[in-house]
């Protein structure tokens, strides 16, 4: 029998295990709290945060251009021309103001509204926290006719603050290595930048905004004839803002419903209001919001006040115009977004940002001024162009008659899971396990790879729905055949979820979610990666918040498997395959056998398992949204009808793609 006297000297808890962090230690010690996390996203969010900045000078009336470089080192620098940060020394802190701004938490000009109106941030921890992980920091000020240089490292300063020449310019330059002892990878993406840069110059217009990359470069002729090399450059400046950024968003959607994109600038109750919104002929509501350059993918007030303001207008001018009289049934608010693309864009003093990902705006007062002004805006736009504002009500009379019969087939298909009994498609093998949290499903390819993943598979927690063929492209398809493909409606009925409420008819109703990870699992050749395309499109479009909440994730099976002998490797890049040759053949090829799967199907049960679905060995991708509008115009151009912009994109990767023989 067990002692049952607690052990005060192992369990004591006393004013000893009170720690505290000097300086920039917190960040350092939970850095997820401060960038969101220490992958891919966490590790660009620096980038973001020294960029805020810079825009923040540019929202103030100091800065006009700003240029971003990935240095052949992987470092970062990110210029401006804007004031400088101050270099002056700080009384009651008894350092430079420069120092004070980059290692300490919540010191900055954002707090002090005669220095910045609005800002991006308002936490005050960025460019501190950029900082706290870095292994070196360096910042030049230009500023007083003077340049000034001080330096860092994890957090803390190399040395005081000192003059090393003279400028007649102002501005800061910062330049920052990631520490890679904090983040999983320290490089940086060009695309991933690059989208952000281009989204922070539609949002900021008359702002030049310049992405380097200094690591890849090649050899061009110059106008002498000479060798000249040139690096990897892209340049944006906008001068109409978000109507530009509309048009952006629309080049890859269907045709435009309207000539010109509608534009609304306003102020209502001490909040800017920016607003650009175009109808076209998709079936599909993409509408992004802002606030301070944030994107808040998770709306907010702002949001619900567009949707109001869009709504309450437009059917009361249908109303007006008796363009609604012959309507058998109720015109929902969905209806009026159907085919609409918009950038909502405001500014507020003090954000106030709830939601789990920080990025809902919560500011009550907000809703109402959004909604003014797009009820003025919009109401004597519709008055003034009444050719634009019948095209307009044409086509919410026509999303409310496809909701209609959506809703239909949808009840349909319920009814029909209901009639069934449990409802569950004939080929998903479910699992024994009826704990979502504990549960995963494979949406995989074919009844070949379903039978492997079926034998291969853990039974107590994994389930299995094999996918016959390519799923039907939603993109282009309006929302009533979407019941109609057997494929997507087992996906349906295999996750446990609906769509529709009595107060939005495209709402998503997760709460009965059969699984907390659904897991795409395709083979690994083209075909693979167009019906993991066609499923991740379904799943943007109809079943977002699945995304948002972060339930959806790609498998990611072995492209190769090295043997010799009894000795195997299995190789997820070329790099690893010659790798594996070099290990096990001494670098020959007739020295090893090298197997290229170009299916699931090709892998026995034990293999696939081992490979892809053991969580002990397995990588799963999580799909993320990170922008969504970039992810929005994506999806557009990659699914839709316009061809060139597609032939452009993959011509432009076709560098990180292999054609298989």
């Amino acid at each position: 029998m067990k002692n049952s006297a607690v052990n005060h000297t192992e369990n004591e808890y006393s004013a000893s295990n009170i720690q505290v962090l000097e300086g920039l230690e917190a960040v350092r010690k939970r850095p997820a709290m401060y960038i969101g996390d220490v992958g891919v996203k966490g590790l660009h969010h620096l980038v973001y945060e020294v960029v805020d900045n810079s825009i923040d000078e540019a929202l103030a009336g100091y800065c006009t251009h700003i240029e971003v470089y990935i240095n052949e080192d992987g470092s970062i620098t990110v210029t401006d021309d804007g004031r400088g940060i101050p270099v002056d020394f700080h009384e009651k802190e008894q350092k430079s103001a420069l120092e004070v701004v980059l290692t300490m938490l919540h010191a900055g000009g954002k707090f002090d509204h005669s220095s910045y109106k609005v800002s991006g941030g308002l936490h005050g921890v960025g460019v501190s926290c950029v900082n706290a992980l870095s292994t070196h920091l360096k910042a030049e000020i230009h500023r007083d006719g003077k340049i000034y240089v001080q330096e860092f490292s994890i957090g803390k300063s190399l040395g005081d603050i000192r003059i090393i020449g003279e400028t007649n310019r102002t501005g800061t330059t910062i330049t920052f290595h990631p520490d890679s002892t904090i983040f999983n990878t320290i490089e940086y993406n060009f695309e991933t930048l690059e989208a952000r840069l281009r989204e922070l110059a539609y949002l900021n217009k008359g702002i030049h905004l310049t992405l380097n990359d200094l690591r890849t470069s090649t050899d061009v002729i110059g106008e002498n004839g000479e060798n000249v090399r040139q690096h990897r450059r892209s340049e944006f400046f906008s001068e109409k803002g978000l109507i530009e950024f509309i048009q952006f968003l629309d080049a890859n959607r269907g045709e435009k419903l309207i000539e010109n994109v509608i534009n609304i600038e306003s102020e209502k109750g001490e909040v800017p209001v920016e607003i650009a919104m175009q109808y076209n002929t998709s079936f599909s509501e993409n509408v992004h919001s802002y606030v301070n350059n944030i994107n808040t993918i998770e709306g907010g007030t702002h949001l619900a006040g567009f949707r109001l303001g869009l709504t309450r207008t437009l059917k009361n001018y249908a109303e007006k115009m008796g363009m609604l009289s012959k309507l058998k049934f109720e015109i929902d608010g969905a209806d009026f977004r159907e085919g609409l693309t918009a950038i909502i864009s405001i500014k507020v003093k003090e954000p106030q940002f709830e939601g789990q990902t920080k990025t809902k705006l919560g500011n009550s007062e907000v809703s109402a001024a959004v909604s003014q002004a797009v009820s003025e805006a919009l109401g004597n736009y519709l008055e003034e162009n009444p050719r634009d504002a019948k095209t307009i009500v044409d086509k919410v009379i026509l999303a409310a008659t496809a909701r209609h019969a959506a809703r239909k087939a949808r009840e349909q298909v319920q009814r029909k899971n209901v009639m069934s009994g449990a409802g569950l498609p004939g080929k998903l093998a479910d699992c024994a396990d009826k704990d979502p949290s504990k549960c995963e499903i494979y949406l995989v390819e074919g009844d070949s790879a379903g039978g492997s993943a079926k034998q291969g598979r853990d039974r107590a927690f994994q389930a299995i729905l094999p996918l016959r063929g390519k799923i039907l492209n939603v993109e282009k398809a309006m929302e009533h055949k979407i019941y109609d493909s057997v494929e997507i409606s087992n996906i349906f009925t295999a996750l446990g979820v609906t769509i529709g409420t009595e107060e939005d008819s495209k709402a998503l109703n997760i709460s009965k979610l059969r699984y907390y990870k659904i897991i795409i699992m395709t083979d690994a050749d083209v075909d693979g990666s167009h019906i993991s395309t066609l499923i991740m499109t379904f799943f943007f479009r109809y079943m977002n918040d699945l995304i948002k909440n972060g339930h959806l994730y790609i498998a990611t099976p072995p492209l190769y498997l090295v043997k010799k002998n009894k000795q195997e490797l299995y190789c997820w890049t070329e790099e690893q395959r010659i790798a594996a040759i070099e290990e096990l053949g001494k670098g020959k090829e007739s020295g090893c056998s090298i197997q290229r799967y170009k299916g699931l199907g090709e892998m026995n049960p034990e293999q696939l398992w081992d490979t892809t679905m053991n969580p002990a060995n397995r990588t799963l991708r999580r799909v993320t949204i990170e922008s969504a509008a970039e992810a929005d115009r994506i999806f557009s151009m990659l699914m839709g009808d316009d061809v060139p912009p597609r032939r452009e994109f993959i011509e432009r990767h076709a560098k990180y793609a292999r054609i298989d023989a």
